[in-house]
């Protein structure tokens, strides 16, 4: 499969009155299209970081950060929906921004939000819907400019644990229907199992990279992934690269 997305020995320092905190240290990974891929590691390694990194919001101090022109629609960890405006508009606001609010995205936004169960809450207000609902209007908001590329920050950590198995699955589901190459960002190493073809083990900070592994399970869902024997055993393998 084709490289979409490529960090090469890539760096980054920040700095401060304090004075040079370096984030990331050669850092070299890639994503392929069409790929879920899952990067965990422990709080404050630097996770968020890479991310800016991928998207070009950061300069990375050293290396390089090939993205092949591939266009990148980022879903943050809590749904920052508008609480003034309607889903509606909150899904339009992509649009608006990148002003390409024209008849043709805004009918293909409202498709997206009616295929997968919002249709009844595109006039209603974000306090009127559940944790999850809020959620999946957040994703159909990135999706809303038809992204090469989907970044998620930790997009279910808002949420409690119950709800959090639901909206993985329901998200996942969505991502895989729409073909969107993924990466995500994450500190459970469930969620990352869940849903992942492969996961990358990072460092504590400066993270790096300490393994790479290719999963793979007979079946696709997140929830019933998490039945499967070969979870436990992927778990244990994770939890102890995390923590040794």
């Amino acid at each position: 499969m084709k490289e979409v997305l490529r960090f090469e020995n890539v760096s980054m320092h920040y700095h401060s009155k304090q004075g040079e905190t370096v984030a990331v240290k050669d850092m070299n990974f890639s994503v392929r299209q069409g790929e879920f891929v899952a990067i965990i590691g422990p709080s404050g390694c630097g996770k968020t970081t890479l991310l800016s990194l991928a998207a070009g919001l950061l300069t990375p101090t050293e290396g390089k950060v090939v993205n092949d022109g591939v266009s990148f629609g980022y879903m943050l960890q809590k749904d920052e929906l508008f609480p003034w405006r309607t889903i509606e508009k909150n899904i339009f606001l992509p649009l608006e921004i990148k002003r390409t609010n024209t008849p043709e995205n805004k009918k293909r936004a409202v498709e997206l939000a009616e295929k997968y169960g919002l249709k009844q809450f595109l006039k209603s207000y974000p306090s009127s819907l559940s944790g999850g609902m809020r959620q999946r209007a957040a994703l159909i908001r990135t999706l809303a400019l038809n992204p090469d590329v989907l970044l998620l920050d930790e997009p279910f950590s808002a949420l409690d644990y119950q709800t959090r198995l639901s909206v993985c699955d329901d998200v996942y589901n969505i991502i895989m229907s729409e073909k969107k190459t993924t990466l995500l960002i994450t500190h459970d190493i469930s969620e990352a199992i869940s849903v992942a073809d492969r996961i990358f083990v990072l460092s504590k900070r400066p993270a790096t990279v300490l393994a790479e592994h290719t999963v793979s399970f007979k079946e696709t869902e997140p929830l019933k992934r998490r039945e499967n024997e070969q979870f436990s055993k992927w778990f244990e393998v994770l939890w102890g690269e995390l923590n040794a």
